[in-house]
């Protein structure tokens, strides 16, 4: 599933050039007479953060089914290239896209107009790694002096050492930044610890025979975060408010199948995306873990957001100093978090 972290915010420039739309059977998904800069208003286009994988389950549920279409809407999926969904969304080239709490909180402080909709994932779905045979590591707290492997996002290092910190530990450690390359060092014994996702790189680390041992953020009083988020354009949503709420329930409606019926929703996904899985496995049983543990709130729900899992760690990251404006300024001040999600384009 790529990976949280790797998807993290860049600080990169908006160059979108000829895009590719991935056109699903009975979906509703091609292309429309509207431009790419100017589409018909029945046109939603989302970004992707990564390649198609279990945290996409709902939209792909949501094609395959054809609840896009009944909503009267053409769908587009942008597939990932190397400008972030926060940057494509809130510059307008994408109506909706995939996000990170992390991510957003660092695109909406330096002044991206954009708006949480949905949170996709309840809780947190990263977490710390070592290798399974590390018997010298049995806690955050052992990870001072050791070394990390990271994927660049501001948010990283702070969190991991206050995770150290909230442990016992010092929170001193060195950094290497190495995207995606992260797994195989920590496996190669290059690397000491790093931050997979469990449904995914978990998973995968298990079935290759390079089992991990995690150790989950909010066991030691780190704030819960919606790991993955649906967002959308802020002046779009206001222009196009029947459309926004046909697109996000549509979605709501996806995931809350993968919640409920994971092994339908799993193979959704693999029609959807013919040839793009080599391990069936994988994919089911990722769509396993995250119905049981993360897409759900307390009530069964998905999509839902609160303002205290908002002010939680958005509210760290400012308080950090990390979080900078869009003259490069730290925020000296925390913002209004009620204004950043919202929960009306859900279904009661």
């Amino acid at each position: 599933m790529r990976v949280s972290a790797r998807r993290r915010l860049r600080a990169i420039a908006l160059v979108l050039g000829t895009v590719l739309v991935l056109a699903g059977c009975g979906s509703g998904t091609t292309a429309s007479g509207g431009s790419a800069a100017t589409p018909a208003p029945n046109t939603v286009r989302i970004a992707l953060d990564w390649t198609p994988n279990t945290n996409h389950t709902g939209l792909y549920v949501a094609q395959q089914r054809g609840w896009f279409r009944d909503a009267g809407l053409d769908v587009q999926f942008l597939p990932y290239n190397s400008t972030s969904p926060d940057t494509l969304v809130g510059s307008g080239a994408a109506e909706f896209g995939i996000s990170f709490q992390d991510s957003f909180t660092f695109s909406k402080g330096s002044g991206a107009d954009i708006t949480s909709v949905m949170a996709i994932l309840q809780h947190w779905a990263t977490e710390v790694a070592v290798k399974a045979g590390r018997a010298d590591i049995a806690s955050p707290k052992d990870l001072d002096g050791k070394v990390y492997g990271g994927f660049g996002g501001p948010g990283e290092v702070p969190k991991m050492r206050k995770v150290i910190q909230d442990a016992g530990g010092q929170g001193n450690f060195s950094t290497v930044t190495l995207g995606t390359s992260a797994y195989e060092a920590l496996y190669a014994g290059q690397v000491d610890f790093t931050e997979p996702f469990v449904a995914w790189e978990g998973i995968e680390a298990e079935l290759r025979g390079e089992p991990l041992k995690t150790f989950s953020y909010t066991d030691y009083g780190f704030p819960d975060a919606y790991n993955v988020l649906l967002i959308g354009n802020s002046p779009w949503l206001q222009a196009h408010p029947d459309q926004a709420k046909a697109f996000v329930q549509a979605a709501q409606r996806g995931y809350q199948l993968a919640a409920d019926d994971p092994a339908a929703a799993a193979k959704d996904l693999e029609d959807a995306n013919p040839g793009a899985f080599n391990e069936p496995e994988l994919v089911r049983r990722s769509q396993e873990m995250l119905a049981k543990d993360y897409l759900k709130d307390e009530q069964g729900k998905v999509g839902t957001q609160t303002l205290d899992r908002w002010s939680g760690f958005s509210g760290f990251l400012i308080d950090t100093g990390a979080v900078v404006d869009a003259d490069g300024k730290p925020l000296a001040t925390r913002p209004d978090f009620s204004t950043w999600f919202t929960n009306s384009y859900l279904a009661s």
